[in-house]
């Protein structure tokens, strides 16, 4: 993808393409395994594929209603009950968005307005980024820092003021693998409430977590629903990358103002998708189970292999991707490392530094994904072992 031209507009201008392109476009390039980009090599339950056939072959392929067809709203929300004993009205409180990366846009773009201030972790998923500069939003990273990830507690209470407006959580977190804990997510919902803050929070991993960890959905925390927008996706939860089906729920208020931003960007998505999306979350949810244990195991797999190699090895608690510092081996920066890598081993991994204001805390990591075949990780291992990486 070309650089944005002089033209672009200013908004826009500080905001680089997206690394995941790059990287998944080079490793197409040069043929190398790609262990960069989280999309997993399986699809998801087959009983979903045929209940989308069935969709596409019952006619639902025209434009589905704004909101979200009626009988996914409905499982999403029996979905969030089921599992954390919130009571959502589908009709008024749940909306079905293009992915979440468009339930982040439209609830940055309906509740920012330029010059407000946003608290957000870093290292960040890009399109934070991105969505924060459209929305002409200022950003206030709180870093979450090796080995541990966890928020220090004195940075955010310096992070969030008056001025913040909104804080924008990610938890289970994308690129760290950290699961914020209810101690951590107690401490930002009290200064949620002590500064009248919106709270946006991504929780798209939130099934995939390993090692008995508990997610904690901070609208469930007291003071917080009445603030807080809750987005999750079926990309991850059912391995649907491609399908862009994700939702964002909340108190009624709330959730009316995304969709008064989820409407303009794409009106209504995946008609015949959604449905299937339904039945996922209604008859399959032994699946996601099943899918955190098989990731567990290819989680341990990927961080054995790695801590051969001359790097720091970051375990997850979750997600798809373990972090990795790999200053020892002499290149300048992660990127650098990265761009070597296909050259030098045949395999692809993230450089995470794109991910960090902080440049001195991000400089020197890599992410690494492990939602693959179990002998995709074992030849990547066995390639950079085999490798001469230092620079």
């Amino acid at each position: 993808m070309a650089t944005p031209s002089p033209r672009t507009a200013r908004r826009l201008q500080n905001v680089p393409p997206t690394i995941f392109a790059e990287m998944s476009a080079l490793a197409v390039r040069t043929g190398a395994l790609n262990l960069g980009q989280g999309f997993p090599d399986v699809d998801g339950p087959p009983a979903v594929v045929e209940a989308a056939v069935e969709a596409l072959r019952a006619g639902r392929n025209q434009y589905a209603p704004g909101p979200g067809v009626p009988e996914l709203r409905a499982a999403v929300a029996a979905h969030q009950a089921r599992h954390y004993g919130i009571d959502l009205d589908p009709d008024t409180q749940v909306v079905v968005t293009a992915g979440a990366t468009e339930a982040i846009a439209a609830a940055l773009l309906a509740l920012v307005d330029p010059g407000d201030e946003v608290v957000v972790l870093e290292p960040f998923y890009d399109s934070y980024v991105a969505c924060i500069e459209m929305a002409g939003g200022v950003r206030r990273p709180v870093t979450l820092r090796a080995p541990g990830f966890r928020i220090d507690l004195d940075e955010l209470r310096a992070a969030v003021t008056d001025r913040t407006k909104l804080i924008l959580l990610n938890s289970p977190h994308n690129p760290t693998g950290a699961v914020l804990t209810r101690d951590e997510l107690t401490e930002v919902a009290r200064l949620a409430v002590e500064h009248d803050t919106l709270v946006v929070t991504d929780e798209v991993y939130e099934h995939l977590r390993y090692d008995g960890r508990e997610h904690v959905p901070i609208c469930t925390l007291p003071g917080m629903w009445d603030r807080t927008v809750s987005i999750s996706s079926a990309g991850k939860t059912f391995s649907f990358t491609g399908w862009k089906v994700g939702w964002a729920t909340g108190p009624a208020d709330l959730v009316a103002t995304v969709y008064s931003a989820k409407q303009w960007l794409t009106f209504s998505n995946a008609a015949p998708l959604q449905p299937a999306i339904a039945h996922a979350l209604d008859q399959e949810a032994g699946f996601y189970d099943l899918l955190a244990k098989d990731l567990q195991a290819k989680r341990d797999l990927l961080c054995d292999g790695l801590s051969r190699l001359d790097l720091d090895v970051f375990v997850p608690e979750a997600t798809y991707f373990v972090s990795t510092d790999v200053r020892r081996y002499g290149y300048p920066d992660a990127k650098a490392f990265c761009l070597a890598l296909p050259e030098r081993a045949g395999v692809v991994a993230i450089p995470s530094q794109a991910f960090y204001d902080d440049q001195d805390e991000g400089r020197h990591m890599v992410r690494w994904a492990f939602c693959k075949e179990a002998a995709v990780i074992e030849e990547g291992i066995r390639r950079l072992t085999s490798a001469d990486l230092h620079a």
